[in-house]
């Protein structure tokens, strides 16, 4: 009994109830060098305060601030199941960075924020590095963040991922797809395989093909090609809104192309894609196979190889093609907008 009493008196420690503080001090030591390289103008002060600070660029006459926020989704449990933690930090930066672009936002700043049961400072580490260098594919700065241990919340070895961006774009140059009208044309940008949209359905893929990790897949293992990092599209669109007028921008994500494109249409239009104006990637082209996916639904849930939807003139639709191409991406002609027939779909695959 006087052995029972005794342990009982005995004091408690934080890490006596499984949080290691001493483990998270290393780990903002590990993230400080990354965050470093994502500075930009504007940054007061970043990492390790309370708060993070930043001050708007004085080149913004009228600035209006935009932001957006999301996490990976259960993109993450292939990370856990294939051991892959390097890809998943940019997905989080892009959901992001790339949904605030379409209204013709500059990306300023980043903050994330990582939980998990019991802290590995090197996978927390190797998330936050793919972070950081979302962040320097964006042009913006990862200026905060927190991580959070909790003992209980989370099975050993899985961590949740979330984050926000905050950017800003001149007033008088705000995109909301207003001026887009019949005769337009709708460019894509290739996407760099599913991004972080349609997961549970691949998983659901995988397990029913019997696939794994190590598989080859055209030359590439199939963890390399499933768990391939959201292309970024901030530095290159920008580069061609600074030489034209962008009309309208989709990212697509979860909804697909017949989901994404009528968010930034006027009521009375409609998009018509062309699907032999691109080639279904060989990721897709499994997918669609090993699951007996039909095409509606291909289109609804994956971007099935267009990340981005970029809506111009006609007339400059060559110029803005050519200009993205010197830039690095792959573009698609994809269609055009028409007058939208009563009671019609906004975006239509024919």
């Amino acid at each position: 009994m006087s052995d029972q009493n005794s342990s009982k008196s005995q004091g408690l420690s934080y890490r006596d109830a499984g949080v290691d503080m001493e483990a998270g001090d290393a780990l903002v030591e590990r993230i400080k060098p990354m965050a470093k390289k994502t500075m930009r103008d504007g940054v007061l002060a970043g990492i390790g305060g309370f708060g993070a600070l930043f001050e708007v660029p004085k080149r913004y006459k009228e600035p209006v601030l935009v932001s957006g926020t999301d996490g990976v989704g259960t993109k993450l449990k292939l990370a856990f199941d294939w051991n892959r933690h390097d890809t998943v930090g940019q997905d989080l930066v892009a959901m992001s960075v790339n949904d605030i672009l379409v209204q013709g936002a500059e990306p300023l700043f980043f903050l994330d924020y990582f939980a998990c049961g019991k802290l590995s400072v090197d996978t927390a580490a190797t998330v936050v590095g793919g972070i950081a260098k979302g962040c320097e594919l964006a042009g913006c700065a990862l200026i905060g963040g927190e991580t959070a241990e909790m003992p209980g919340m989370y099975p050993e070895g899985e961590y949740d991922l979330a984050g926000f961006a905050v950017g800003a774009v001149e007033k008088s140059t705000m995109i909301d797809g207003s001026t887009i009208a019949p005769g337009d044309v709708i460019l894509g940008l290739a996407s760099s395989g599913a991004h972080s949209n349609g997961y549970s359905l691949i998983r659901k893929i995988i397990d029913r093909a019997g696939a794994k990790a190590t598989d080859d897949f055209h030359g590439q293992s199939m963890s390399d090609v499933v768990m391939a990092p959201t292309r970024i599209y901030v530095k290159s669109m920008l580069a061609l809104m600074a030489k034209m007028t962008v009309k309208g921008m989709a990212h697509i994500t979860g909804g697909g192309l017949v989901e994404n494109v009528p968010r930034v249409l006027p009521e009375n239009t409609q998009a018509v894609l062309h699907r032999d104006a691109w080639q279904l990637p060989k990721l897709f082209q499994w997918l669609q196979k090993e699951g007996g996916v039909e095409d509606a639904e291909m289109h609804r849930v994956f971007n099935c190889g267009v990340g981005m939807v970029v809506i111009v003139n006609a007339a400059d639709a060559a110029t803005a093609k050519a200009q993205l191409e010197s830039t690095g991406e792959t573009v698609y002609q994809l269609g055009e907008i028409v007058a939208r027939p009563a009671g019609a779909h906004q975006t239509i695959v024919i």
